[in-house]
């Protein structure tokens, strides 16, 4: 019996079998990438945020402590996989002769390294001259001696006499910050600024050499361990990375307590990504979980479109003597072929999604679990879409009652709860508490394990974007019911004289009507939204970007070697539109090494962009036009006036080095303002004053970074402002396309491009299918009351008005609503999610391509659903007329 049942319903109702299976196969394609990208994504995030630690851990001996054993305590505490010894040897400076003339150099730092050091770990150090067998020589302290390869090179000692070594090689030290890092000092002190001096030793040579000043300057050597672990036992999941990084640290502590201290660089990279880990989930939240709902609303949608046919069918079964249970098993039967059926399909369509959007494999064994898992619940929607109703009505309405067309059209019960009302004001309540009060989202404190997530703040744009879609199908029924004149003359250009029939049966149909613009509107909204947030975040990656870089196109030097070297080569080359020379020096606010920038403040806007979100006072002219009104002025970070209390007329006294003597001299400056962001300046604590006065208190009028605004491709004018200087090894140039590269694969950039790209795709398709699919169902469904509208001799284009007016209000009135709320939800996200963005954006980004992609697939679905079906209702008038 169920086989034919099956059989019959695939020959005369195979519509509203495939719209079920497509809406199931929907939803499981869509929740299965979304897991297979949730899966991989946390892989991919934990994979390159440890590939950026050149060394996971630093091992500080403590004096008189045994090295062995610190050793063996560092192979018990972890998986090591490249453990060696550096020595540290601090000394007064080095001299070198070269040309006729003598250099000296201020204090500095002597490193003893393994012959195997370089190949364990080879970002350490990178070879720029000469051989790297022997004694190398770091680029700054090269060009501070005017030494190259091959030049003798005086080391003074401490309380030892000097010493002579010959240059086998320049090199650079892409990582000294970490590698002469201060270790033991307590969370969140102000960093350690790396020696200007440095020599690389091989480790014998090293020992000799250091072996009398250790023995009476004991305070000038220091031995580390550079330990690089072994990753294979490292959770996927960030948070979980950073939990065990964290215990193997705590673990070796415990083990050589009073021994050794140890900077745990792997777990402070992994702790500092905790709050992108955090974020990334947050997005899989906010943009994924309304696309799971629009799926599953699609599918009931689906196949609550041939409710009505269903209702009548099983009427007749047992009006036909067909038991209740008979008829509940016939319904489960078509429900189960549905769900196994959308199951298959879906997933086999998310394997295909998976690999060309997200490319990741997803038939394979450790996929099991999830596919296994999505499969059954498309099967459960199946049953749940369409046993549920037949169960209500087989148990609710009587035979007659069930075979009638047209039932009694009451209000929902959301409706007249105010459902709709209830979710909006909840929303609004939710918005406040977690972005207009300032609320924090996501709460990651640096050097506190612990970590605080308010995923209450997610229910505010899904309490929204359900809220505004009742909201609109409540507007749309009581126009329905209230507006018919306004509707009839809507519709005259397409239904001409049928308007007021038309308009009357919109009236009549209005609950199925609304349900279908709600759906649309969802739909729009979903796509909207998602489209809309990541627009904004592309051109804020834009913005991020030349932040990052300083301009187009940035030249960076020393202050051995200022870039403003080159300024007047620079300003000559083709493709250069403006260049600004700016500073970059050292500076101790109190005990805190800070970044200054020296700057020309009304015309470092000809070069870079200088946003109003960039100052605290939202005005970028007056901040830079008070700064240079005030000679002694000064632009201090938010950080800088929460730490020492400062406030704007403030005097400050700051410690720049000068160029004579190369000590830092007490400076006082008036702080006329704050300071946020600043192009290539960090995102804590930094300062920015006029470059003509710190170049009076300093005695150096260099600049270290020239930025340059282009009228040409970035990328050409970088090649050829290189090629310019190709005599100035010391200078660096870069370009912002390199900077948006870079950003676009840090860790949140990469989760929200995977993201918005699958869910873009899919948004596409939900739109379609509820613009044409739902449409053309709920037309077919009503396909004997067009055969009677036949049968009485109404002309095609008497019939088109019925069919083309009630898919241009669904698909309008969708649209209009959808739109609306979509950019609604967009602002909330965006809000909701500040921490994503740096800096903040001040307007949303709108994607028009992508919207009118939206309209023209819309309507086209429709017109396609349409046309179909006013082809179709001329047809086979005399079967369908039985088909009651």
């Amino acid at each position: 019996m169920y086989r034919h049942w099956l059989i019959g319903l695939a020959r005369t109702r195979s519509g509203r079998l495939i719209g079920t299976i497509g809406g199931v196969a929907l939803t499981v394609a869509f929740v299965t990438c979304l897991g297979a990208f949730l899966q991989s994504s946390a892989a991919e995030m934990t994979a390159r945020s440890i590939a950026q630690v050149p060394l996971d851990w630093q091992v500080q001996l403590l004096p008189g402590a045994d090295g062995g054993a610190v050793e063996a305590g560092i192979r018990s505490a972890a998986p090591v996989t490249a453990l060696q010894p550096v020595g540290y040897a601090d000394v007064p400076g080095f001299e070198a002769n070269t040309g006729g003339t003598v250099q000296t150099t201020g204090g500095g730092t002597v490193l003893g390294i393994e012959a195997s050091y370089l190949s364990r770990f080879p970002t350490q150090v990178r070879s720029l001259l000469g051989s790297v067998d022997g004694i190398l020589m770091a680029q700054q302290t090269a060009a501070n001696l005017h030494v190259a390869a091959g030049d003798q090179v005086i080391i003074h000692r401490h309380q030892a006499p000097d010493v002579s070594v010959t240059i086998a090689g320049i090199v650079d030290l892409p990582n000294a910050d970490a590698m002469f890092q201060a270790i033991g000092v307590p969370a969140g002190a102000a960093p350690q600024a790396p020696p200007d001096n440095v020599l690389l030793l091989p480790m014998s040579q090293w020992q000799q050499v250091f072996e009398q000043q250790g023995a009476s300057r004991p305070d000038t050597i220091r031995t580390e361990f550079h330990v690089k672990l072994d990753h294979r036992d490292l959770p996927s999941d960030p948070v979980a990375a950073s939990t065990w990084a964290a215990e193997r640290g705590h673990n070796f502590e415990a083990r050589v307590a009073g021994t050794a201290l140890l900077a745990n660089n792997l777990a402070a990279r992994l702790g500092a990504v905790r709050e992108d880990a955090l974020y990334a989930r947050l997005i899989f939240l906010f943009l994924g979980s309304p696309g799971v709902i629009l799926a599953i609303l699609l599918t009931l949608a689906a196949a609550g479109a041939g409710r009505d046919r269903r209702r009548c069918e099983q009427a007749l079964l047992r009006l036909r003597g067909a038991t209740v249970d008979t008829v509940l098993r016939l319904a489960a039967a078509e429900a189960a072929f549905a769900g196994v059926g959308g199951a298959i399909l879906g997933i086999l369509l998310a394997a295909l999604a998976a690999n060309f959007i997200l490319g990741v494999a997803l038939l394979r064994s450790a996929a099991v679990p999830l596919l296994s898992t999505v499969a059954v619940a498309g099967i459960a929607l199946s049953l749940a879409a369409i046993l549920i109703p037949a169960w209500r009505d087989a148990r609710s309405l009587s035979i007659a009652a069930a075979r009638r067309p047209i039932g009694n059209d009451r209000a929902p019960l959301w409706a007249g709860f105010y459902l709709d009302l209830v979710l909006l004001a909840l929303a609004a309540a939710l918005y406040w508490r977690s972005a207009a009060s300032g609320y924090q989202v996501v709460l990651a404190p640096e050097g506190v394990a612990a970590t605080a997530v308010d995923y209450t703040a997610f229910l505010a744009p899904v309490l929204l974007w359900n809220g505004l879609a009742l909201f609109s199908m409540r507007l749309v029924g009581a126009g329905l019911r209230q507006g018919r004149p306004v509707i009839a003359r809507g519709l005259r250009p397409v239904a001409g004289r049928l308007a007021d029939v038309v308009a009357a049966t919109f009236a009549r149909q209005g609950r199925r009507l609304t349900a279908g613009i709600g759906l649309a509107a969802l739909a729009f909204a979903f796509a909207a939204s998602t489209a809309i947030f990541n627009a904004t975040y592309e051109a804020q990656a834009r913005v991020d970007a030349e932040l990052t870089n300083g301009a187009n196109v940035t030249v960076t030097g020393t202050s051995a070697a200022p870039a403003s070297e080159a300024l007047d080569r620079i300003s000559r080359l083709p493709g250069v539109l403006a260049v600004q020379p700016m500073q970059h020096r050292y500076a101790y606010v109190g005990t805190d090494l800070q970044d200054l920038y020296g700057i020309d403040p009304m015309r470092i806007g000809t070069a870079t962009a200088m946003s109003d979100a960039y100052f605290a006072n939202g005005d970028a002219r007056a901040t830079l036009t008070d700064l240079a009104q005030t000679p002694d002025g000064v632009l201090v970070s938010q950080e800088t006036v929460n730490d020492y209390q400062l406030s704007r007329g403030d005097v400050i006294n700051i410690r720049l080095q000068n160029a004579a003597d190369h000590q830092y001299h007490v400076v006082s400056f008036h702080i006329v303002g704050v300071v946020r962001e600043f192009p290539t300046a960090p995102k804590d604590s930094f300062l920015v004053a006029s470059a003509t006065y710190v170049a009076q208190q300093t005695g150096s009028a260099g600049s270290e970074i020239v930025l340059i605004r282009s009228n040409d491709d970035p990328a050409r004018v970088a090649r050829t402002v290189r090629s310019s200087i190709a005599d100035l090894p010391a200078l660096n140039v870069s370009q912002i396309g390199d900077t948006v590269a870079l950003i676009g694969s840090s860790l949140t950039a990469i989760d929200l491009a995977g993201l918005t790209r699958l869910e873009l795709i899919f948004a596409l398709v939900m739109l379609a299918a509820s613009g044409g699919l739902v449409l053309g169902l709920g037309l077919a469904d009503r396909e004997r009351s067009f055969a009677i509208l036949v049968a009485l001799g109404a002309k095609p284009r008497q019939l088109g008005a019925f069919v083309w007016s009630e898919a241009g209000l669904v698909v309008g009135g969708g649209m209009l609503l959808g739109l609306l709320a979509g950019v609604l939800i967009a602002y909330v996200l965006v809000k909701l999610l500040t921490g994503v963005f740096d800096p903040p954006p001040e307007a949303l980004s709108l994607p028009w391509g992508y919207l009118a992609a939206l309209v023209i697939i819309a309507t086209s679905a429709a017109l396609l659903a349409a046309t179909s079906e006013a082809m179709r209702s001329r047809a086979h008038v005399t079967e369908k007329l039985r088909g009651q």
